[in-house]
């Protein structure tokens, strides 16, 4: 079977490969902010809170792709440090979470494009959103049709326009400050939210914090094509992580005090519920078009890396044998997965138009977003149980304590609020700012809740017939 294009990429690419996907500025604007009504002026805390789990995750992410380069990434990971059929579901469940970043952010393109459109120009109607999201959804997939060293290059182009234009902006207000510096946001002092004082507001804001990072690991199915990917990877994965929760940090410190600490739980809804914008604005016009192309940018960026994700994870389980083997196939020229892009184009457009339409864009942005959550998660939960059980069973020689169970440990733990809530389960001790999802939004869970117990009938029926196939997802790696 034809291989991907080996060492096509350095440790520059992969790392713009996971900012990409964790999309700062789409998550800087939108994702961040929703834990504004939680932790209110300690948000800053609140994403401290989330990067030591993430942190925590990444490391053991990062140890494992030093000793499993694979395109199979956490699957085989999963595959390895526990079971087979463990990576079987791991990357049934990836598989989905990836192929809906597309359709997901390319919704975001096209809602935010045609409503600034519309507020600058009557006449463009903001029902035109669907033009946008296609002619988007068709542009990355000519860039990832196009092979790896062009999709990942111009993804260090977008990565880097996104973090310079938040980054300089967020300074900026700091210093504009002046006198109304306080670090103090570092702290409870301004966890005033209604219900949520101190620590239980820090705790619940963190959960929107905490899926701000979601994508850290992108670098991971890029290791086959990567130059010295045993080195690279983990490199990649820990300077993304720690580069990005520095941004985070930095960017919600700076919010907070422009916007004040102790009225921040209002944040959220400043500006019609896009309060970066509406900062943007009060400081000038040029501030706010280069917020504005910064988060158009950052959606492009992380379609263009989800759709690299999905494509080699697709490849990787078709080269087993647990999908189809004609998503193993790749373009004689470029070296590109070419059915697993098509397959991606194709589902990426049917979503995106087919919810979009028949609710909303922004509904069918939620719906996507919530299916996406719930599985996320719970794959980085397994990933740290991999590394604990693979320096157990394989790796005894090499285990450390504190790096290879401690830290792996850690970091499950602070993953469980983000299931919880990403699921909408309420009732859980010590997690009482849980809600329950709300129609349309529980279509996102069913939907993935669906595909994961078809997961498990694909497992039971591969078993009987191609064990061989799920054995093959712990042998994918170079």
């Amino acid at each position: 079977m034809a291989q991907l294009e080996r060492n096509a990429v350095g440790l520059r690419e992969v790392v713009f490969q996971s900012i990409c996907c964790m999309a700062p500025a789409a998550a800087i604007a939108a994702s961040i902010p929703f834990g504004s009504p939680l932790a209110g002026g300690a948000l800053p805390l609140a994403v401290v809170f989330a990067f030591i789990g993430i942190f925590f995750t990444a490391s053991s992410i990062g140890q494992l792709a030093a000793h499993i380069p694979s395109a199979g990434s956490v699957a085989t990971y999963s595959a390895v440090g526990i079971r087979p059929w463990v990576g079987f579901l791991v990357g049934w469940a990836y598989a989905a979470v990836e192929i809906l970043i597309v359709p997901l952010v390319m919704l975001q393109l096209g809602f935010t494009v045609a409503g600034e459109w519309n507020s600058e120009n009557s006449s463009f109607s903001t029902g035109n959103w669907w033009i946008l999201t296609t002619l988007g959804t068709l542009l990355v997939g000519f860039l990832v049709y196009r092979g790896i060293r062009t999709s990942t290059r111009t993804g260090v182009i977008l990565g880097a326009i996104e973090i310079v234009v938040f980054l300089l902006f967020g300074l900026y207000l700091i210093v504009k400050a002046g006198g109304n510096n306080d670090l103090a946001v570092f702290s409870t002092k301004y966890a005033n939210a209604e219900g949520f004082t101190g620590w239980s507001g820090v705790i619940a804001g963190s959960v929107f914090c905490l899926l701000a990072f979601a994508g850290f690991e992108a670098a991971a199915p890029l290791a086959e094509e990567t130059e010295n990917p045993k080195k690279n990877i983990p490199k990649a994965v820990m300077i993304a992580t720690v580069s990005i929760g520095a941004l985070y940090a930095l960017t919600t410190y700076a919010a907070a005090i422009t916007f004040g600490p102790d009225k921040f739980k209002d944040f959220a809804a400043y500006n019609n519920g896009a309060p970066w914008n509406g900062l943007a604005k009060g400081v000038g016009t040029i501030f706010w078009l280069l917020v504005l192309f910064a988060i158009i940018n950052s959606t492009i960026a992380n379609a263009n890396g989800g759709a690299n994700v999905f494509t080699r994870t697709a490849y990787a389980f078709g080269r087993a044998g647990v999908f189809p083997g004609k998503l193993a196939e790749l373009d004689p020229k470029y070296k590109s997965p070419r059915n697993a892009v098509l397959l991606q184009l194709a589902v990426g457009l049917a979503l995106a138009l087919g919810l979009g339409s028949k609710y909303t864009p922004q509904t069918a942005f939620g719906i996507i977003a919530t299916g996406l959550v719930v599985a996320i998660v719970p794959v980085y939960m397994v990933a740290n149980l991999a590394c604990i059980g693979y320096f157990s069973k394989h790796r005894k020689e090499d285990r450390h304590p504190a790096l290879h169970m401690l830290m792996p440990i850690i970091g499950f733990l602070f993953l469980i609020p983000g299931f919880f809530n990403a699921a909408g389960i309420t009732g859980v001790p010590g997690l009482q700012f849980i809600v329950a999802l709300s129609s349309p939004l529980t279509l996102g869970a069913y939907a993935m809740g669906v595909w994961i117990l078809l997961g498990f009938v694909a497992l039971v029926y591969l078993n009987k017939n191609k064990p061989e196939a799920i054995k093959a997802v712990a042998t994918l790696h170079v």
